[in-house]
């Protein structure tokens, strides 16, 4: 570290202390409050809890502010302090069957039970800045909904109805779910598990796998069966009690994408699954999700692995984004004794190359040296 150069402690608490001070900004502009971020920049706060695997929103507000709006800098504040709780138990499954929705849109089917609710979204935006919201302005009162939240079913199962897609979950009824914050990642792994990597994956990073997909690196070019907005509830099996305990709701989007499939020895033509699920409202990072978990299914369907989205290993060893950044960012700590080896042998191979190539003059150096 730079604690090594003479006076390196100093210049480090000097650099905290300007960047608190760049932080804050100008003092004549207001700070931030917290529940200005969580209820005004919801997506991001619910990116940060996603890939930063908490789910508290006061927590992933301050993150972002003291990451000063850098998303990977707060997730990895947030990954940092999820470490220092303690671990009570696991909730059941959440099922998201029983969802209440906010937001509820299939590109398969036009007419579904419950209807397409369109919710809160960007979709027929026009992208033009609007100069009203930085005069303060907007929608003066909280708009009054029409319908309340509801349960409804699930698009995939119209198509299970006629045995049209593969079912759901392939699991065996033994089978412990594995949890990737406490256990080293092995490969092969179960799906499970890769879900578990992918949820909490870098937005970005799979965004561009899950595109490069569509464009023929994978002949994965599917139909969003559905994608869902809403609350699920979480209950915590008890052993002193009969029941399940409720412990409160979560906000989630799930995604399920439908995937032509030619069948095989084992299973008829049928539709297959990818499926995404993170917290908060996140549509393009569960339809990435999806799109991924689809394409790393290649073994498990028999298809030929020909891509990079369905290679197990690269996809899942790089989609962290606290892992990368950290192993990118490395590189700007002193590497001094690495480069003077590095420095050393480039000068050797560098005169022997010389020596090779034009004697005469080596010769000439030499004599001018003597």
């Amino acid at each position: 570290m730079y604690v090594a150069v003479k006076g390196g402690e100093a210049a480090i608490a000097n650099a905290h202390s300007l960047l608190a001070d760049r932080r804050r900004g100008d003092r004549s502009v207001p700070a931030l409050r917290l529940d200005q971020i969580v209820e005004q920049l919801a997506l991001g706060v619910d990116r940060v809890m996603s890939e930063g695997s908490l789910y508290d929103r006061e927590l992933a507000a301050l993150a972002i502010v003291q990451a000063r709006g850098d998303m990977i800098e707060a997730i990895f504040l947030v990954r940092a302090y999820r470490t220092t709780l303690p671990r009570f138990g696991y909730t059941k499954p959440i099922d998201t069957g029983a969802m209440l929705v906010e937001r509820r849109v299939s590109a398969t089917y036009k007419d579904l039970p419950g209807g397409q609710l369109l919710g809160p979204t960007f979709d027929y935006t026009h992208r033009l800045l609007d100069p009203e919201l930085a005069a303060g302005a907007g929608v003066a009162e909280p708009l009054r909904r029409e319908t309340e939240a509801q349960a409804m079913p699930r698009v995939s199962a119209i198509l299970a109805r006629e045995g049209l897609i593969e079912p759901d979950g392939q699991m065996p009824q033994d089978h412990v779910p594995g949890d990737i914050t406490r256990e080293p990642l092995e490969f092969p792994m179960a799906r499970d598990i890769r879900l578990q990597a992918l949820s909490r994956g870098d937005e970005g990073f799979l965004l561009a796998l899950g595109y490069s997909t569509q464009r023929g690196y994978a002949r994965n070019h599917p139909f969003v069966g559905e994608i869902r907005i809403g609350e699920v509830e979480l209950e915590l099996d008890v052993p002193e009690l009969p029941f399940a305990a409720p412990l409160g709701t979560v906000r989630v989007t799930e995604c399920q994408m439908v995937n032509q499939f030619k069948g095989s020895a084992k299973a008829p033509p049928q539709f297959t699954r990818g499926y995404g699920l993170v917290f908060g409202q996140s549509e393009r990072k569960a339809m990435a999700m999806a799109l991924c978990d689809r394409a790393l299914r290649a073994s498990e369907l028999g298809e030929d692995i020909i891509a990079a989205a369905q290679d197990e290993e690269f996809v899942i060893s790089h989609s962290d984004n606290v892992q990368a950044t950290g192993f990118v960012e490395h590189l700007k700590l002193p590497h001094y004794v690495d480069f003077q080896a590095e420095l050393d042998l480039v000068r050797r191979m560098r005169a022997e190359y010389e020596a090779r190539e034009n004697p005469a003059r080596v010769d000439e150096k030499r004599e001018a040296a003597e």
